[in-house]
């Protein structure tokens, strides 16, 4: 019963999570195609590596890999210097 108890809060945790993890994906894929649109200074490998995360994002995001998501989209705003 004591290990019951201890997934409980575990599970809970991310029960509650998933959804914020979901909402942030849109958010972060506009903020990069905003910072894509202002035709940022990287070079050409940054910028095939930040097209190839930012659609790698939208994929895992569409089919319910939000954290993920959250990471590829991360990773393309952090080679954009942006938040």
């Amino acid at each position: 019963m004591t290990s019951k108890l201890k997934i409980l809060p575990a599970a809970l945790l991310l029960a509650f999570s998933l959804p914020v993890f979901a909402a942030s994906c849109p958010k972060d894929m506009k903020k990069i195609d905003a910072a894509l649109a202002a035709n940022p200074s990287v070079s050409a490998a940054d910028m095939a590596r930040i097209k190839e995360l930012r659609a790698s994002g939208e994929q895992k995001h569409n089919s319910g890999n939000h954290s993920g998501s959250v990471s590829d989209l991360h990773e393309a705003m952090k080679l954009l210097d942006i938040e």
